[in-house]
């Protein structure tokens, strides 16, 4: 029996043109085609072609690997893949090591690219609405951006304490220069 994994691995390529190569079906062109129509397109084929109609068929036609790009305040940015075949937005951001301190939660912006140009959504993780989105789950090559916290923007710290000690050891430090100035 193989494991999951393994059909990851053992299975045929879609090449740029959209098309599988599979040596007795020859080529078929998948382009534009969810998996299930793909399995199905390719069990008629064989039923056609090689089988008779009692053929107990069963084909699984799944995704060699999810690959998505993730950047701005995350623990391990870039291009990550994973072997499953749905990634929600939280799972995607778990495999790059979750959003870093200075990372602004209600603003994760989701870039994708579709047949009639690029789209972009701005996502709030911290309300339940955003499991009801139709962006709450990524497709293949999708683009997640992390924004970062006000405070990281001006360069004054990542919480409101180091804000603070910053401002403050700034302040001491001019009145320490003024004092030695005027004396």
């Amino acid at each position: 029996m193989r494991n999951e994994q393994s059909l990851y691995f053992d299975g045929f390529v879609v090449d740029d043109h959209g098309n599988i190569r599979i040596p007795v079906l020859k080529e078929i062109n998948v382009l534009g085609y969810t998996i299930d129509e793909v399995r199905q397109m390719i069990e008629k084929r064989l039923l056609e072609e090689y089988f008779t109609e009692a053929a107990n068929l069963f084909v699984v036609v799944k995704l060699s690997g999810f690959r998505y790009t993730i950047n701005g305040e995350v623990g391990a940015p870039g291009t990550k893949m994973l072997f499953q075949e749905r990634v929600s937005v939280m799972e995607a951001i778990a495999n790059a090591g979750d959003i870093t301190i200075t990372g602004d939660r209600k603003s994760v912006v989701l870039i994708r690219q579709m047949p009639q140009g690029t789209e972009m959504h701005t996502l709030d993780l911290t309300t339940r609405e955003v499991m009801q989105s139709p962006y709450f789950y990524l497709q293949p090559n999708d683009y997640l951006y992390v924004k970062p916290l006000p405070q990281k923007t001006l360069g004054t710290g990542t919480t409101a304490m180091a804000s603070l000690t910053s401002i403050i050891t700034v302040l001491s430090l001019l009145g320490t220069i003024t004092l030695l100035l005027t004396r």
